[in-house]
């Protein structure tokens, strides 16, 4: 069986995303999906199988379990059927636990994910909260994950958080974020190239993943809110993991999320499974 692990939301290796991806003819067992996503131990292993026309049917695991969106590994899936299976398409449509989600091929090397944005509840700033980040939040929201603001994006940089008390939080993630306007921290953004909004770390230890290193599902959070809170009709948002990813994202007329990015093929390999 085949397998591509892809590096997402970047144009270069050793950085975005690492997804692997499994196009299948048909599904495996969910115990043995789980355990090839054990072995990769990604944050994400993602399963598709060929549908009728341009429709694939999809499924993300992390090392913890089966999960019910993922950005990255969308992207990361799409350039693969692009690119390896189906060359000439230009639209990939997923059929997932999220609904459909589409996939647009955008002037050669840019992919467009159009997604679910999640609806956000504000909550409450409690001691706990406080306590278990290491730093008061500026604002805090509760959709699929939990979203922090903070007016301090340097926190953002250099937050070493506790894993065994991020998972004591509310919400599946951790995502805090702030805007980008230090612009004498630019020297620790890798991205040189774009004018960068926001920028935003998660964290997924209920998941076994310490850091997601770019979280697409993540910005279906934090895109929303800057958009809104910034009155911007496109906004660049940067991942400050340390591997770093940029993603391109817009609310549509119909609320849902448009996000582009970029992919790199980093290895192709052979998993011997019987």
């Amino acid at each position: 069986m085949k397998q591509y692990i892809i590096d997402a939301f970047t144009d270069k290796i050793f950085s975005g995303n690492p997804a692997a991806i499994c196009i299948l003819d048909e599904w495996l067992s969910d115990e043995n999906m789980l355990l090839i996503a054990r072995e990769n131990n990604l944050s994400e292993t993602a399963f598709a199988v060929k549908g009728e026309g341009n429709h694939y049917k999809l499924r993300w695991f992390t090392p913890g379990g089966e999960i019910d969106l993922c950005g990255h590994a969308t992207l990361a899936c799409a350039f693969v059927i692009m690119n390896y299976y189906e060359k000439n398409l230009k639209t990939v449509i997923f059929d997932t636990l999220s609904g459909k989600l589409t996939v647009n091929r955008k002037n050669g090397d840019l992919y467009e994910l159009d997604f679910p944005a999640y609806d956000l509840k504000k909550v409450e700033i409690t001691d706990k909260m406080i306590e278990l980040i290491g730093k008061k939040p500026a604002e805090a929201y509760l959709g699929r994950d939990l979203m922090c603001i903070f007016d301090d994006e340097e926190f953002i940089l250099s937050a070493d958080l506790d894993s065994e008390k991020i998972k004591k939080l509310d919400g599946l993630l951790l995502h805090i974020t702030a805007q980008h306007s230090n612009y004498s921290l630019n020297s620790k953004i890798k991205n040189t190239t774009d004018k960068i909004d926001c920028i935003s770390r998660s964290f997924a230890p209920k998941l076994n993943v310490y850091e997601d290193p770019v979280c697409g599902s993540g910005h279906c959070h934090i895109a929303p809110y800057w958009i809104k809170k910034l009155q911007k009709e496109n906004l660049t948002a940067y991942q400050a993991s340390k591997r770093s990813g940029t993603l391109y994202c817009s609310l549509a007329n119909n609320g849902r999320m448009k996000m582009s990015g970029k992919a790199a093929l980093f290895a192709i390999s052979e998993i011997f499974y019987e």
